[in-house]
């Protein structure tokens, strides 16, 4: 189960350098096994918004709410403590000790390719890396 960084998703909504990478983990990886913040989604919206491409934000709702069984996630109460806690602890901005908080709080691999994951304990998982593991499942079944 994968908590996908603000970061992956944008990657391929706005046909970056790792698009295809992204685009591949996303065909091979079960959505129910996806997750995304509601944090990442508004902040995947203002990005869009100011790269004028609110039709691609609005396909990705679509695709997003609509067509998949993507989990979104919301903290609340309680858990902005562990917000706090990962800023302090990790030297982690914002938004990316929400998403930490977030993967700890419902026990989820972290798919990002922001190296500032690489100071925390569970580090993070690239696209690339949960492909060959879903390969490697399925050579073993």
């Amino acid at each position: 189960m994968y908590l996908v960084d603000t970061n992956i998703w944008l990657e391929l909504l706005l046909e970056q350098d790792r698009w295809q990478e992204v685009k591949s983990f996303f065909e091979k990886v079960n959505t129910d096994h996806i997750h995304i913040t509601e944090f990442a989604v508004y902040s995947i919206g203002i990005i869009l918004s100011r790269y004028e491409k609110t039709d691609v934000f609005k396909d990705f709702i679509t695709d997003l709410i609509h067509d998949s069984q993507v989990d979104i996630i919301r903290l609340q109460g309680e858990d902005h403590f562990k917000i706090i806690e990962a800023m302090e602890e990790y030297s982690l901005d914002f938004d990316d000790a929400y998403q930490y908080a977030a993967a700890r709080k419902m026990n989820l691999e972290l798919v990002s390719f922001d190296s500032d994951f690489d100071q925390t304990p569970e580090k993070k998982i690239l696209p690339g890396q949960v492909i060959q593991e879903e390969i490697e499942e399925l050579e073993e079944e």
